[in-house]
């Protein structure tokens, strides 16, 4: 047998309410997961159309709600504990925006900073300051090269100062050879 009734107070926040009935008496119980799934949220002064039920303790309860109508002009009294729906304020949206944004630039700074170190280290060296392993010093022969840029090391540079005549390649006479290019 169906009742109805009119929605007398409402807890959002919780999911549950009292309905009153429109023939008297005590009121209702009803949750919000007896309402239609595409329902908007109840509203108190709505009228309900509902079957009468029972909880798993026994006590009354409405279940398999009809919305009705919304009775708009009736007054939210103070008794009703009905609660608002609000937002975060701004300053907690913020500092919850930052806790989340924080970390993740952390890391993308880490990762980029990782990248950067392992494309530099991908990249050749300048020809200058690269070592090419110097061949045995059995080959090497005095065959009419004089200066740093004909040598492949500092190994063969300082075979051919100190085994060829001729060669210019210690400036500043301190007996090591090709300082700038090769032997630093």
């Amino acid at each position: 047998m169906p009742f109805t009734g009119t929605l007398d107070s409402w807890n959002d926040d919780r999911g549950f309410g009292f309905i009153a009935p429109a023939h008297g008496g005590v009121r209702v119980f009803v949750h919000i997961s007896e309402f239609p799934r595409s329902s908007t949220r109840p509203l108190v002064g709505e009228r309900l159309g509902y079957e009468l039920g029972r909880s798993e303790d026994g006590r009354p309860r409405a279940v398999r709600i009809v919305r009705l109508t919304v009775d708009t002009k009736r007054p939210v009294s103070a008794s009703v504990t009905r609660s608002k729906r609000t937002g975060l304020p701004w300053p907690g949206i913020l500092v919850a925006l930052m806790l989340l944004v924080a970390p993740g630039l952390l890391i993308y700074e880490h990762l980029a900073s990782f990248w950067r170190r392992q494309s530099l280290a991908a990249e050749p060296a300048p020809l200058a300051s690269q070592r090419i392993p110097a061949p045995p010093a059995a080959t090497f022969q005095c065959d009419g090269r004089t200066h740093c840029s004909q040598m492949a090391s500092c190994a063969e540079a300082t075979w051919f100062i100190n085994n060829c005549p001729g060669t210019a390649m210690d400036g500043d006479g301190d007996g090591v050879p090709c300082e700038r290019q090769w032997c630093e």
